[in-house]
């Protein structure tokens, strides 16, 4: 990625969008977000590639489960839901 290129910067912005944090700040939670929007953003191109048929059905549930798996795993790292909390 060229960080002088205002059009690749502005693809960048559409194709990996980044919302702002609203929730309690720690170092933890913010972490988990932005993992929680990864998770989001593959789940969308992964769906959107087995609609246009580029994938098929079961490779599609693989990888959302795989992706699942990791922020499951990024989860369980940062400590997040076990304070007491619901999960």
């Amino acid at each position: 990625m060229h960080l002088n290129n205002p059009e690749q910067l502005s693809k960048d912005g559409f194709l990996y969008p980044k919302c702002r944090y609203y929730g309690e700040f720690t170092p933890e939670h913010l972490a988990f977000n932005a993992n929680l929007q990864e998770f989001s953003q593959r789940v969308g191109y992964i769906c959107a590639l087995e609609t246009g048929g580029k994938l098929s059905s079961m490779q599609a549930y693989y990888g959302i489960k795989r992706a699942w798996r990791q922020l499951k795993h990024s989860k369980k790292e940062l400590g997040i839901g076990q304070q007491g909390l619901p999960e």
